[in-house]
This record gives structure tokens, sequence and C-alpha cells, in this order.
């Protein structure tokens, strides 16, 4: 008797999100303006203007670059301004923000972006498992976006998933 193996998951109707995918290209650093604080506290414009000016802004060529402060320091807006100001022609984009503010807004604004239509009446799986930092929230927001559209979402691997939705009728 012949076996024949069968890969049911490949011949099933089930589409696949990999929010990994939507992952920036670009390097995420950081600029923590803590690291030009008085004490760690106390920002001094002449101080921190030379050290602005004697930077390597060169590093952040092409990346992404969030800008935010670390510590509790009151931090006035002009200063992030003077770092925009500097690496504004250098990176590829400035955030006012830690890194994961970041990915929250980065996914906030991508998932707006996807056509939701191709999901219409669809079985999908969410997948899990990413080498990649996504934010909890993209997760919670793609979910929110599908349930109106899918017949049925789940969460991980098309081969071991975790029901989420399901529409009845």
């Amino acid at each position: 008797m012949d076996d024949i193996l069968v890969n049911k998951v490949a011949n099933s109707k089930l589409k696949t999100i990999n929010l990994e995918e939507l992952y920036p290209q670009e390097e995420i650093v950081n600029f923590d303006i803590k690291d030009y604080l008085f004490q760690e506290l106390i920002l001094k414009e002449k101080d921190f203007r030379q050290a602005l000016k004697e930077h390597d802004w060169e590093q952040y060529q092409d990346k992404i670059l969030c800008v935010h402060c670390s510590t509790d320091a009151i931090i006035p807006v002009w200063a992030y301004m003077l770092v925009s100001s500097y690496a504004g022609q250098i990176a590829h984009t400035i955030y006012t923000g830690a890194h994961d503010q970041y990915l929250v807004n980065y996914y906030d604004q991508k998932l707006d972006d996807i056509d939701l239509s191709i999901y219409k009446d669809g079985l999908v799986v969410i997948k899990g498992c990413s080498n990649k930092p996504v934010p909890p929230s993209a997760y919670a927001k793609i979910t929110a976006l599908l349930k109106p559209y899918v017949k049925s979402l789940m969460y991980g691997e098309p081969c071991s998933t975790v029901p989420i939705y399901k529409r009845i009728r």
C-alpha cells in the first residue's frame, strides 16, 4: 500500500497574516536625551547645543531614530526640535518617543492601510511566534479590523491554532 502524505494545511482555505512581514526594514535606533542632561535631570541649553554640534549624526544614516528621554526630567519641546534639525536630512524617520512606542504607532498606521476585503468570509490565521518584536497592540488591532469581514479568526500556526472568533450564522 502506498501511503501518500497530504499537506492538509497547504490545501486548506486558510489565509495567513504574518504581522512580522510589516516590520520596518530600516534599523531602529534610540537617541536618549538623558545622556545630555546635567546629573540626568537638567537640560542646560548651552551644553546641550554644544554636545549636539559635536555628535556623530552620520551614524543614523537611513535609520529610524527614536528621540526620547528615559528619565523623569522635564525636557523642553525645542530640545526635540533641535535634535530633529540635526538628524533630519540623515535619518530615514525621526520619531519622538521610545522604540516600543514607535512600533505601536507604526503598526497602527500600517494596519489601517490593509485591504481587508480580501479576507471577506475567509478563514484567517494571525501567525504567532514572530522573531521580531511585533507589539501586542498590533494583534489586538488586526483582530478588531478583521472581525467584521472574516468567518473565522485564529492565532498561531496553521497546524496548531487558538480560536479567537467565529461568526455564528
